[in-house]
């Protein structure tokens, strides 16, 4: 498991493109593999399972110090591939495309498997701390709490699946869902917004080889961009915004964690005063 430290706003006024990217940005998928990436912010762990020819097993590590991974954490689980299953303490969760799992605390043995090896499942993951256990529960997508939101005219038209929250599937600190932009709409997160109570990992996919998205991010009085490509996550600490536009439309599944699950605690910027 890699480890991310903290970077405060003052560091960050300072640094390069790279040292920026070397800080914030993710890359997690690879065939055959499971990644994890531990950040000390709000002490999330990010990571990715696209098991191919065996099974995938989620394991605690020493950064843990667990006995197993889920023994003090929780975990939401996104697929952005092919058909695949999760497997919590021998109950099975078939996953389609774009379908959620929520597994709480104190689920033992999770192991991730595609039903095609050559077209595999492409998990991501999101974990933070928990202090009590809620059930482990499938979110399909026809059953996400759906919000259509924007418009053409201001090229953010889009829908927001909304999955862990206070009002669908219940979690201990855990809000997760995805954001899927229409053809034409390019924009998320926008008008901007910092939350000082929660901090934010956004992963990025859909899009194909040749498309970007420009990820903003920063105090509002002092924002930098970040060229994000396919299936790349960024993490986003509670005194930048995050927002993007890309070259055409994309998806993204958005997590938080900290001190609510109040998914309208925005401190809201102006688009007039961004800098």
């Amino acid at each position: 498991m890699d480890i991310r430290y903290t970077i405060g706003k003052n560091e960050y006024k300072r640094m390069t493109t790279d040292e920026l990217r070397d800080a914030f940005v993710v890359d997690l998928f690879e065939a055959g593999d499971l990644n994890l990436l531990y950040c000390e912010v709000e002490r999330s762990i990010v990571g990715a399972a696209v098991p191919t020819v065996t099974k995938l097993s989620l394991e605690a590590g020493k950064e843990l110090a667990a006995d197993y991974f889920c023994q003090r954490r929780e975990v939401g689980v996104l697929n952005i591939g092919a058909v695949g299953t999760v497997t919590v303490d021998g109950t099975e969760y078939t996953m389609e495309n774009l379908d959620g799992l929520y597994i709480g605390r104190g689920s033992k043995e999770i192991v991730f498997e595609s039903d095609a090896a050559d077209d595999p499942a492409r998990f991501y993951l999101i974990s933070y701390p928990a202090h009590t256990e809620y059930p482990t529960t499938l979110a399909k997508k026809a059953d996400a709490n759906a919000l259509n939101l924007g418009s053409v005219e201001d090229a953010n038209k889009r829908t927001i699946y909304q999955y862990i929250h206070e009002n669908g599937v219940k979690s201990c600190q855990l809000v997760m869902g995805f954001t899927a932009l229409e053809p034409g709409s390019v924009w998320n997160t926008m008008p901007c917004h910092t939350h000082e109570r929660r901090t934010e990992v956004y992963l990025y996919f859909g899009l194909d080889d040749g498309s970007r998205v420009f990820h903003m991010m920063g105090p509002g009085d002092e924002t930098r961009h970040i060229v994000m490509a396919n299936e790349q996550a960024v993490i986003s600490p509670m005194w930048s915004i995050h927002s993007g536009c890309g070259t055409k439309a994309y998806t993204f599944c958005w997590g938080m964690g900290g001190e609510n699950q109040r998914f309208d605690d925005m401190d809201h910027i102006q688009i007039a005063d961004l800098k």
